[in-house]
């Protein structure tokens, strides 16, 4: 064997046992693998495909989302980054980039410019702090107003009014007592965030700064000093979910759980923030709803979205309001009741306190296609022979409602005399009329409105109780409050409004209110007709 080839050979032994000698090293030592944290691995987390969450947060929450941060990651596996900044610095970047998943700032204000410029979703509310001075513990300077921050012998730092969230408040507040200029002017320095104004603070660059009281809870050697300027000076932090967002699911995961009251709400509370009313914390939440049968098609696609975009459960239940209110009083409390009438609303107000009125579908009588029968009015119902049906008064608001009608038009007694059928929803009247074993039904118009090829449908006149409308509550024990009402927003969006409007419903949106007995409706003023249900679902 030549030298040459024999140098060669030995040159790849002694590279390879190199190699093998680094390698082992290596896994002796437990030498961790650098990966580039700028660069996360896209299916990092508990979930296949999911990225870990973006949350841009204000400088003034750091402590708190900290500390919820890690215990969210320790208990679910999942991941979570934080960019923090001042409120205005995070919107602006979020407006060019649209980049990120959550977006939390100091003040609801920054939220209400973003949604204005659809960049956010949902909000959920978190908890408030209130503005006050920040001074070394135990007051060395004795600064207790405003008057004092003018003083000669006091440094006064604040974070910057056009960035962060607390300079904006308090200036809003000292602009309308005429004291925004002197304040201005007496400031020695502006900080880009709260958290800079308490570190100068700590550090004795200033005597005195505008902080949120939260803000000093990793600030042993500071105090928090109230003022009677700032007694209004109150902010609400919420959670925002970012329109751009790749993973609605799993943003919602973790800001459930910041809004949640046995997880993230107790960091706050614990960290000088005052909260309200947060869920009950659940990995998948179900949330249940009794509704209607009449409101099925009008918001069935509407929960079938939200089940997706959330990553929750809905059970929801849909029958005769009678049915569903027995059930209740059984004990059978779902989160949401969705009543088909305010009447089967006020006999659960011990559940439902609070409710919000929400559409209206009116009683119409429903008769086979061309109207073979003439019928064109109520007193035609009470023709000899004819076969009618309605929905049963115990059992469901329509028929509770068509009773009402029926008394208020004088003819109670001979109109049910030719009533054959009662039931507990109106689609069992559609389905009896299309296998041919009624002449006509009363029921709504929304029941119609699915039956066009095959019903025609005739307005009822002169009597405003044969209008039902329609109220939303949740129960005072839910579990899930939050939740619930991200439901009812979901409802109540543009797209769902079309919705109820092409299943017979007119849109009637009004304002939370303490339940009473059902309201007079207004008098229909259209002339008498017999119209198709498609037709009377576009009025």
């Amino acid at each position: 064997m030549s030298k040459p080839l024999l140098f060669m050979i030995c040159s790849l032994f002694l590279v390879a046992g190199l190699m093998y000698w680094l390698f082992n090293n290596d896994r002796s030592t437990g030498r961790p693998i650098i990966q580039n944290k700028s660069q996360p691995n896209p299916t990092e987390g508990t979930k296949s495909g999911e990225s870990e969450i973006i949350l841009l947060c204000a400088a003034s929450n750091q402590s708190v989302i900290e500390q919820i941060r890690k215990q969210y990651e320790e208990e679910t596996g999942r991941r979570v980054s934080v960019q923090y900044g001042n409120s205005q610095s995070l919107l602006a970047q979020l407006e060019i980039s649209k980049r990120g998943d959550l977006y939390l700032p100091a003040d609801d204000s920054f939220l209400d410019n973003a949604k204005g410029k659809k960049l956010i979703e949902e909000v959920i509310p978190i908890a408030t702090m209130p503005i006050g001075l920040v001074v070394k513990r135990g007051n060395p300077k004795s600064i207790k107003s405003l008057a004092d921050l003018q003083r000669s012998d006091v440094r006064l730092v604040q974070a910057d009014p056009e960035a962060a969230a607390v300079t904006k408040v308090a200036r809003s507040i000292l602009e309308k007592s005429g004291q925004w200029e002197s304040i201005k002017a007496a400031t020695r320095a502006f900080r880009s965030t709260v958290t800079e104004v308490a570190t100068d603070v700590q550090i004795a660059a200033a005597d005195v700064g505008i902080v949120y009281s939260p803000v000093l809870v990793p600030f042993p050697e500071l105090a928090f000093v109230p003022i009677a300027e700032f007694e209004s000076g109150i902010s609400q932090v919420s959670l925002g979910i970012i329109s751009s967002t790749k993973q609605p699911a799993a943003a919602l995961h973790f800001a459930r759980y910041i809004a949640a009251s046995d997880r993230g709400l107790k960091s706050y509370q614990q960290q000088g923030f005052t909260i309200g009313a947060g869920d009950l914390w659940s990995d998948l939440p179900e949330l249940t709803i009794y509704a209607g049968s009449m409101l099925r098609p009008a918001i069935e696609d509407s929960i079938i979205a939200f089940e997706t975009r959330e990553g929750v459960k809905v059970s929801r239940s849909y029958n005769g309001c009678g049915i569903l209110v027995a059930q209740m009083k059984a004990g059978q409390i779902p989160d949401a009741y969705f009543a088909c009438d305010t009447e089967f609303m006020s006999q659960v107000t011990d559940l439902f306190p609070e409710a919000t009125e929400v559409s209206q579908n009116e009683l119409v009588i429903m008769i086979p296609k061309g109207n073979p029968h003439k019928i064109a009015s109520l007193r035609d119902l009470t023709k000899p022979g004819l076969r009618v049906g309605i929905g049963h008064e115990k059992q469901c608001a329509m028929g509770w409602i068509t009773q009402n009608t029926f008394r208020e038009s004088g003819l109670q007694q001979e109109l049910m005399s030719n009533v054959t059928v009662q039931t507990p929803t109106g689609d069992m009247l559609v389905n009896q009329l299309r296998t041919g074993s009624l002449d006509a039904a009363v029921a709504y118009l929304s029941n119609a409105a699915g039956a066009v090829e095959f019903l025609d449908a005739v307005e009822i006149q002169g009597i405003p109780c044969s209008t039902a409308t329609q109220p939303w509550s949740v129960a005072k024990n839910s579990k899930y409050p939050l939740l619930a009402d991200r439901l009812f927003q979901r409802i109540c969006s543009a797209e769902s409004q079309d919705v109820f409007e092409a299943e017979g419903f007119q849109w009637q949106l009004g304002t939370k209110k303490l339940n009473l007995p059902k309201a007079t409706a207004t008098q229909s003023t259209n002339a008498q007709s017999t119209t198709e249900a498609a037709a009377g679902a576009k009025e």
